[in-house]
């Protein structure tokens, strides 16, 4: 735990991602490009036709919504726990980006689920704890936003993100009751449910929407340390 606090600390990370970044986009570049053309020239499914291709768009971004709210958990208990500055960035970063791709996720599912369920929405128990995960993201970064002491500001949503990471197996699970969003068809004992023409597309566009998660989850933290950097001098020159 110690080596993991070392190789962690604002200054080796500020190093390690400088180097890290421009291979870390150029990446992300590549493989969005390749998934999304992928996704675009796949044939039409039998049953969804055209809609199918929001697939590409509607899966790789649920799925990093989620686990941005894991990541942002773990990072939350590590600061709780020991105090670690880093790990209090990179959660308080994650929140944002995490947001982002909640809304992109309900938005291309209501797209999606308009021509398949002839409604944008129904209140069911994917839907609903997906749309609750929002409201979430929503409530950390309002609350380290009311409180003007950064200490407790962490603390607090700390406590938050620990208690709503209760909601992430719910939203996993909750296509087993009684919900008209589809079951899982990926990972399943029996294996993928999907055909390999929409398989290999879909799981580049995963593989590049977690990139571009990296990508702008680094840019985040990176500006973050800058900017707390920034105003600690500012006050030292205060004082």
């Amino acid at each position: 735990m110690a080596n993991m606090f070392v190789l962690a600390n604002p200054k080796r990370f500020m190093d390690m991602s400088e180097r890290l970044l421009p291979w870390l986009g150029s990446a992300t570049a590549i493989t969005l490009t390749i998934g999304l053309a992928l996704g675009f020239l796949a044939p039409p499914d039998y049953q969804q036709g055209t809609t199918v291709k929001i697939m590409f768009l509607h899966v790789p971004a649920a799925w990093i919504a989620m686990m941005a709210y894991g990541l942002m958990a773990l990072m939350s208990f590590v600061s709780l726990i020991w105090r670690h500055a880093l790990a209090d960035v990179a959660a308080k970063t994650a929140a944002p980006l995490g947001a982002v791709f909640t809304v992109l996720g309900l938005a291309t599912g209501s797209l999606w689920g308009r021509p398949m369920w002839g409604t944008y929405w129904v209140w069911d128990a994917r839907l609903t704890s997906f749309l609750l995960l929002l409201f979430l993201y929503l409530g950390y970064i309002a609350l380290r936003t009311a409180i003007e002491d950064e200490a407790r500001a962490a603390r607090a949503a700390a406590i938050l993100a620990l208690v709503g990471a209760v909601n992430l197996p719910i939203i996993e699970f909750s296509v087993n009751w009684h919900t008209l969003h589809q079951g899982e068809s990926i990972l399943r004992a029996d294996g993928p449910q999907i055909a390999t023409v929409f398989l290999w597309p879909l799981g580049i566009s995963a593989l590049g929407y977690t990139l571009l998660f990296l990508t702008l989850w680094t840019v985040r933290i990176r500006t973050e340390i800058l900017d707390r950097r920034a105003r600690a001098i500012m006050l030292s020159g205060r004082l």
